[in-house]
């Protein structure tokens, strides 16, 4: 099995310890290419400046390769900035090695990492949210069109819960949550799982 190649972009001078530590091999370049040469591709995001220009400039170069922002005074806000952008994850720079592979894990297996406390803030706001200027999620206004597996997979991954999670959980293959998750996303427009996630809670309308 190949190894998952990591590539940090920020403006250090070296790989902080806890980034080589939870990937031994990890590059380091203070801006994004082309083609980069990795599997995953970890943002840190600056105190100060436009962090939607920059999430949104990496993901369309990188393509479909995950991007996660990380940031060395997490907030609420700049989280949900970043998560806004698309990217499969966001958390802080100074992360225990354990904690950054949990994040790279869920991001290759297509899921979204949060961390438990900005989850946490972000469904209590959609509660908020949905309770005052919306009805109660009607299933048909989304699912229309839909199997009944793709309308259970497409629940299933609204909550942040990777591939293999949704494969175990309901007992089909990695494989198949794929092939219903693209599917979903293709009939109903979606750009990425927050989009998803939005759609599912009610929040948005499709």
């Amino acid at each position: 099995m190949n190894q998952i190649r990591h590539l940090f972009i920020a403006p250090d001078t070296r790989l902080r310890a806890n980034w080589l530590e939870a990937f031994p091999g990890a590059s380091l370049c203070d801006r994004i290419s082309e083609n980069p040469d990795a599997d995953v591709i970890w943002v840190l995001l600056p105190e100060e400046g436009d962090v939607v220009n920059l999430l949104t400039e990496c993901r369309s170069v990188v393509g479909k390769l995950p991007v996660i922002a990380i940031s060395d005074i997490p907030s609420d806000q700049q989280g949900l900035v970043a998560l806004g952008t698309g990217v499969a994850g966001y958390c802080n720079g100074h992360a225990a090695p354990a904690v950054l592979r949990q994040v790279a894990d869920t991001a290759l297996e297509g899921g979204l990492w949060v961390g438990q406390w900005l989850l946490q803030r972000l469904l209590a706001g959609l509660s908020r949210v949905a309770s005052k200027k919306f009805t109660p999620p009607d299933l048909s206004a989304w699912s229309s069109g839909l199997t009944e597996r793709e309308i259970e997979v497409a629940r299933t991954a609204a909550t942040g819960l990777g591939n293999k999670r949704i494969a175990n959980l309901l007992n089909i293959t990695e494989n198949t949550v794929k092939a219903h998750l693209d599917s979903v996303f293709d009939k109903l427009k979606l750009r990425d799982r927050m989009h998803l996630t939005l759609l599912v809670s009610g929040v948005v309308r499709s």
